[in-house]
C-alpha cells in the first residue's frame, strides 16, 4: 500500500511543487528548446518522472513502474486504437479515390482555401468532437486540411487550434459528466456555466485560423467570414448549454456555425487571393470565376489539372461523405440506451494488479482498467471503416494493407504516446500532479485567475478533459470552498481552462503530426502553439476572474 505524501521535499509544498513539475518541464524543454525527436523527449522525460516518483515522493519503484505500465495500457484503448484506425478510414478514401472529390466538393462552398479551414478544422472538426473526441478531429481534419493543399506543419497547426472550442463538451460532454459527478454539482449547471466560458473564447478561434494561415493580409480580407463562424459557433454553443442541452452543445455549435458562413458567403465574396503562404503550388486558390466544370465518377482523383477547381456529381459527393457520415450515424446510435446496453457486453473491468495507494486522507485511490473492447471509440472507428470500406468497393487485401501502411505510418506516435500515458499515470499516483494543485490553490482569492490553469495542466499532462477533471475538479470545489469563492464557478473553469491545453498535449500533438505525414516534427508545432494555448488561457483566467465580481451577472442562476 503506498500512501500519497503533496509535500515529500522538506515538507515544503514548494520544493515538492518543483520537483513534481519536473517531467512536465523536461518534456516541453526537449520539444521546444532542444528540438528532440518526440519519442525521446517522451522517454526521457518518463525517466526524469520514475526518479522523482521514487526519490522525491518515496513511491516504491516496483509500483511506480507499475503504475508506468497501467499509463501505456490505458492508452492503448483510449489513444492509440483511436488514431490508428481514424487514420485508417482517411487513407481508405485516400486510396478509393474518394477524398479527392471531398476535397473539391468545398470548392463548392468557397473556392477560398482560407474559408476551407474553416469549415474543416473548425466546424467539421468541432462535429468530430462531438461525437467521438480522444483526438479524432485532429486526426481526420489535419488529413482534410492537408488534402486542400495546405502544407503539413501548417495543417497540424490549424488542426490543433481549431479543437479547442468544442473540447469541453466532446464526445456528447462526457468531461461534464464526470465533472458533476467528482463535485456532486448538477450537470446541467455545470454545463451553463462552461457555456459561458469558452464560447467566447471559441468565437475567436476562426480569426486565429485566417490569421495563422495568411497573416494580415488573411485577416483583412476573411475577417467578416472569421468573425460569422466564430459568432455563429459561440453563440450556438452557448444557447445549447444554457437552454437547449448540454450533450448537444457542440453538434449545434458546429452546425449553427457551419450555417452561418454558408448563408453569410451569399451575400459577401471574399476578395482574390492570387497565393497563400502555407499551401502547395497546386492548392486551390481564392476568388474562381465563373461555373465550376463537372467532375465525372468514373475519373475521380484525375479530371483535370491539378488546382482546378471542380463541381462534383451529387453521387460522387455522397460516396466521399459517406465515411463521415457513418462516423455520424454510428457514433448517435451509440449514444442510445439500448445500444450501450449491447455494446456493454464486451466490457470488463477489474483493479489493476498490484497497484493499491490511498491519498493523504486516507482514501482509497481508484485503479480499476476498463476494457471496453466493444463500445472503445476506436472500435466504433473500426466498423466504421470497414462499412465505409464495403460501400466504398474497396477490396478487402486493399483495406488490410492499408491497415498495415498506416501502423507503419505511426510507428513513431505510438511509442510516444505510450510514454506519455505512462507519465501521466506515474504522475497521478505518486502525488505530483495533485502537489501542482494544491500548490497554485494557496494564493487565495486570487486562485479565481489561476483556477483555469490547473485544467490546462491536467489535460496537458493526460491530453483529456475528461481525465483533468476526473483529477482535479473536487479540488477546484475544495480550493472555492477555503478561499470564499463559488464552487461551481470554478469546477467549470477547470474544465473550460482544459481546452486550452489540449493544443500542446504530447498526445495530441503526436495525433497532429502522424495525421499529416510529419511524425518526428512535433517539437516544431508545439512551438507555434504554445504561444497561442498561453494567450488565450490568460484570456479565459481573466473572464472567470472578472466573474467572481463585475461580470457575476453573466453566470447562469
Amino acid at each position: 500500500m503506498f500512501h500519497q505524501i503533496y509535500d515529500p521535499v522538506g515538507g515544503s509544498l514548494f520544493l515538492s511543487s518543483l520537483c513534481a513539475a519536473l517531467p512536465l518541464l523536461t518534456m516541453f524543454f526537449m520539444l521546444g528548446w532542444l528540438r528532440v525527436a518526440p519519442q525521446v523527449a517522451a522517454l526521457v522525460s518518463l525517466v526524469v518522472c520514475i526518479l522523482v516518483a521514487f526519490l522525491a515522493y518515496r513511491m516504491p519503484l516496483s509500483t511506480t513502474l507499475n503504475a508506468g505500465v497501467y499509463g501505456a495500457a490505458f492508452s492503448v484503448l483510449t489513444v492509440l486504437w483511436i488514431i490508428v484506425n481514424a487514420i485508417w478510414l482517411y487513407n481508405l478514401t485516400v486510396k478509393s479515390g474518394h477524398f479527392a472529390i471531398l476535397k473539391d466538393s468545398f470548392a463548392m462552398i468557397s473556392p477560398d482555401p482560407r474559408i476551407q479551414a474553416i469549415l474543416i478544422a473548425y466546424n467539421f472538426g468541432a462535429l468530430m468532437e462531438a461525437l467521438a473526441g480522444a483526438g479524432t478531429p485532429i486526426a481526420i481534419s489535419g488529413a482534410m486540411l492537408l488534402a486542400i493543399g495546405i502544407r503539413p506543419i501548417k495543417a497540424a497547426v490549424l488542426a490543433l487550434v481549431a479543437n479547442t472550442a468544442p473540447v469541453a463538451f466532446g464526445a456528447l460532454a462526457v468531461p461534464i459528466t464526470t465533472l458533476a459527478q467528482v463535485t456532486n454539482i448538477p450537470f446541467d449547471h455545470l454545463g451553463a456555466i462552461v457555456g459561458h466560458q469558452t464560447p467566447l473564447i471559441a468565437a475567436f478561434v476562426p480569426l486565429i485560423l485566417v490569421g495563422l494561415m495568411d497573416g494580415k493580409r488573411g485577416l483583412a480580407q476573411v475577417w467578416p467570414a472569421a468573425i460569422v463562424s466564430g459568432v455563429g459557433f459561440g453563440v450556438s454553443q452557448w444557447a445549447s448549454a444554457t437552454f437547449i442541452s448540454v450533450a448537444l452543445a457542440d453538434v449545434i455549435g458546429a452546425l449553427g456555425s457551419a450555417a452561418a458562413l454558408i448563408v453569410f458567403l451569399k451575400v459577401w465574396r471574399c476578395p482574390r487571393a492570387d497565393s497563400i503562404d502555407g499551401m502547395e503550388p497546386s492548392g486551390a486558390l481564392g476568388g474562381a470565376q465563373g461555373a465550376l466544370p463537372v467532375a465525372q465518377p468514373h475519373s475521380v482523383g484525375a479530371y483535370l489539372p491539378p488546382g482546378t477547381p471542380l463541381r462534383p456529381t451529387t453521387g460522387a459527393m455522397l460516396q466521399a461523405y459517406l465515411p463521415y457520415m457513418l462516423i455520424i450515424a454510428i457514433f448517435a446510435l451509440a449514444q442510445m440506451q439500448v445500444v450501450k446496453q449491447w455494446l456493454a457486453v464486451g466490457t470488463i473491468s477489474f483493479p489493476w494488479p498490484g497497484l493499491s495507494i490511498t491519498n493523504a486522507a486516507g482514501a482509497k485511490v481508484g485503479t480499476s482498467f476498463t476494457l471496453n473492447s466493444l463500445s472503445a471509440t476506436g472500435s466504433l472507428l473500426l466498423l466504421s471503416g470497414i462499412l465505409s470500406a464495403l460501400l466504398l468497393r474497396v477490396s478487402a487485401k486493399t483495406a488490410v494493407v492499408t491497415y498495415g501502411e498506416t501502423i507503419k505510418q505511426l510507428r513513431w506516435a505510438i511509442p510516444t504516446v505510450l510514454c506519455v500515458l505512462a507519465i501521466a499515470f506515474i504522475m497521478n499516483y505518486s502525488g505530483q500532479t495533485v502537489t501542482l494543485g494544491v500548490w497554485l490553490a494557496q494564493t487565495g482569492p486570487a486562485f479565481a485567475f489561476l483556477s483555469p490553469v490547473i485544467g490546462w495542466i491536467g489535460v496537458a499532462v493526460t491530453g483529456s478533459d475528461n481525465s483533468a477533471n476526473a483529477l482535479f475538479g473536487a479540488l477546484q470545489v475544495a480550493a472555492a470552498n477555503a478561499t470564499g469563492l463559488n464552487p461551481a464557478l470554478l469546477a467549470a473553469a477547470n474544465a473550460s481552462g482544459g481546452v486550452l491545453g489540449k493544443m500542446i498535449s504530447p498526445q495530441s500533438l503526436a495525433v497532429g503530426a502522424a495525421a499529416v505525414g510529419i511524425i518526428g516534427q512535433e517539437g516544431l508545432i508545439f512551438r507555434k502553439v504554445i504561444g497561442w494555448s498561453v494567450l488565450l488561457l490568460a484570456a479565459l483566467s481573466l473572464l472567470v476572474y472578472l466573474q467572481t465580481g463585475p461580470l457575476a451577472w453573466m453566470l447562469p442562476h
